[in-house]
Parts: C-alpha cells; structure tokens; sequence
C-alpha cells in the first residue's frame, strides 16, 4: 500500500515538561516524515529543548522547529510554571489543553489521525482532569461509546505485526474478574474484528483469546470463570462470526510463546492478534518483545490515534538520550491507517476507469 502524503496527522506534544518534545524533534528529523504533519503544543518549549539538545551534541538528528508546521498553544499563566523534568499541574493541564485541541480540529475535518505524545496521569489529576488516561478522553469527545486499547509492533526480524487489545485497560487486578463479562469481551471482540478487516485488510483472521487464571483454570482448579461463562461464550462467538478463527481460553503463561518465536523469526505466526483480558496480561509480552517498536492505537474512534507505548521519562529529560523509535512507528503506522482508511472511503485518486 503506497502511503498518501496528502493526509494531515496532528502530533500532540504530550507532557511538555516530559521526553515528548525530544522524541519529536528526532522523529521529525526527516523532511519526508515531517510532510503533513502538525505539532500541537508550544512552540517556545519546542525551542527550547532543541536548543538544549543542540548544545549538549551538534551533531544530533533533530528537526528544526523553524521548518516544523506548529500550532502553538501559549502557556496560561493560571497554569503555574512548567519546569523540563518535572511533572506538575501546569505540564498537566499544558498537555491536556494539546490533546483538547488536536481533537476538536480533527473532529472539524482539519486532520486525518491524531499521534498523541506521553502524557503523565498523576499530572492530569493535578491539574483536576480526571481521566484515567488518553483514551478515555478521546473516546468522550468523539462520541464514542465502543473502543479498545490496542497495541501494535512490527517486528524488525521477520516483519511481522503483532497486535494485541486489551479487554480491561487502567482498572486494579482486583476489579478485572468483576469488569469481564461476556458482554464486555463481546465488544471487545468485536471491535478487534472491525479494525483487523478495515485497518489491517485481514479479512478472515485468527485471533488467539486467553484465559483469565493460571492454566485457564485447569477445569476450574485454579479459578471457575473459564467453565463457568468464558468457553460458553467463546461457543457463541464462533457461531457469530463463521469467518473467523477463534482459539483459546488459551492458558496466560503458553499464550505468549509461539508469538515470541513469530517475533524472532524462528516460527511463523499462528495467529493475526490476541486478546488479553487485562493490562499487564497483555502488556508485560508485548514491552518485553518490542519495546521501542509497539504502538498504542485506540480503536472504535471516527478517526485514527496512535501514540508510543512509552511515558513521559521526566528523569532523562535534557539528557539527549530519549529513543524516539516508538514516536516514528507511532508516526508511520497513523499514517499507515490513515491512508487505509482514506482508500476505503474515497478509493484510490491515482484509479482510472
């Protein structure tokens, strides 16, 4: 798929008292990848941290934020002082007004995808937004009532996608059992089937659905929600979608090895994605295998958002040492979708009857 470079991508500088505005400036390095996107935040802390950067190694790769298209949000001064490396109300409320902004001009129709950078949740909570994170509020202003966290890599060593969603996302351990229930994993299921066919362009794919408890229970030994509604269910959802290949409760601690050799390229994948039923289930694999690769994509949006899997890093801020791999696979895989998306809706410009 050629990717269209006509689509505008809105980058949100996340926490600017965070790494967000160094993996930027590397990301946006190349004059190609920078074409058509819009860094949304402030353009004197962009600045900034290029000037710092620049004296700490001339010879970094750094965009220039003289040649960046910035839509520049000045600080409010009720805010308080926004001070590099150090997470407070007034980076907190800086990075939520970045986010307000890039979503209500893509709403507008101004933009194709939203790349959003590392916010800190203590930092929202501080400045008295409380959200449990990004995607929530993304989801509220857009109107969204089904979405799912979704993280996606490409391995370096046999090009293959890993894509896993996450059932349950920013809830304690305690409350999972609680919050699955076979209403809840249908959504979810059924979300994930929607953005593997639109966004993926798999149309009949094999997804790999784990268990809750050790062993998937072991015949309810270890834990009865497998036999008592998670097999039921998966029964149902076979019947639901004939087209699709649904394996599983398969037990946590197996789920992960064969795409762990797909990864390394010692086997070929037997699955397109996976579902986990909650965060560390799903995030613990995928952080250890691809760390500076995975991107986190929220699904069920009218638009495509995609940001790095990683924080905002507030101890090596001004230290030139951020890794911006996952902020250009966050880049290239909005573009990715984007342009998918474009092409399903308005169909290739370049086609000619």
């Amino acid at each position: 798929m050629s990717l269209d470079r006509g689509l505008k991508l809105a980058v949100t500088l996340g926490d600017p008292a965070g790494i967000g505005p160094e993996v930027i400036l590397k990301a946006l390095a190349d004059p190609v990848e920078a074409s058509g996107v819009w860094t949304i935040g402030s353009r004197t802390i962009l600045q900034q941290t290029y000037d710092k950067l620049r004296s700490l190694d001339p010879s970094l790769a750094l965009a220039n934020p003289d040649t960046l298209n910035i839509i520049d949000i000045a600080s409010d001064s009720k805010w308080g002082e926004i001070i590099p490396g150090v997470g407070n109300a007034a980076s907190g409320a800086a990075s939520f007004v970045y986010l307000e902004t890039a979503i209500a001009r893509t709403l507008s129709g101004e933009f194709s995808a939203i790349v959003t950078g590392p916010i800190s949740k203590t930092c929202w909570q501080a400045a008295n937004y409380n959200y449990p994170g990004q995607t929530e509020l993304l989801a509220e202003k857009a109107r969204s009532k089904r979405f799912g966290m979704l993280f996606a890599a490409k391995s370096p060593h046999s090009n293959w996608m890993l894509i896993t969603l996450l059932a349950t996302t920013h809830i304690s351990l305690r409350q999972v059992p609680d919050a699955l229930t076979p209403e809840l994993l249908s959504e979810k299921l059924e979300l994930l089937i929607e953005c593997l066919r639109a966004d993926f362009g798999i149309e009949t794919p094999r997804i790999a659905v784990s268990g809750l408890n050790p062993h998937s229970g072991e015949n309810g030994k270890l834990g009865n929600e497998e036999q008592d509604w998670m097999i039921p269910w998966l029964e149902t959802q076979r019947d639901r979608f004939e087209q699709v290949q649904l394996d599983g409760p398969i037990p946590p601690d197996t789920l992960w090895v064969k795409p762990g050799k797909a990864w390394y390229g010692l086997a070929a994948p037997t699955h397109d994605a996976y579902l986990a039923m909650y965060h560390d289930q799903g995030l613990i694999p995928v952080k250890l295998m691809a760390f500076d690769k995975a991107v986190n994509t929220t699904i069920g949006l009218p638009f495509v958002r995609t940001s790095p899997d990683h924080g905002t890093a507030f101890d090596i801020v001004g230290r030139g040492i951020a890794d911006a791999s996952s902020m250009k696979s966050a880049l290239e895989l909005g573009r990715e979708l984007a342009t998918r998306r474009s092409l399903a809706k308005w169909g290739d410009p370049r086609d000619t009857k």
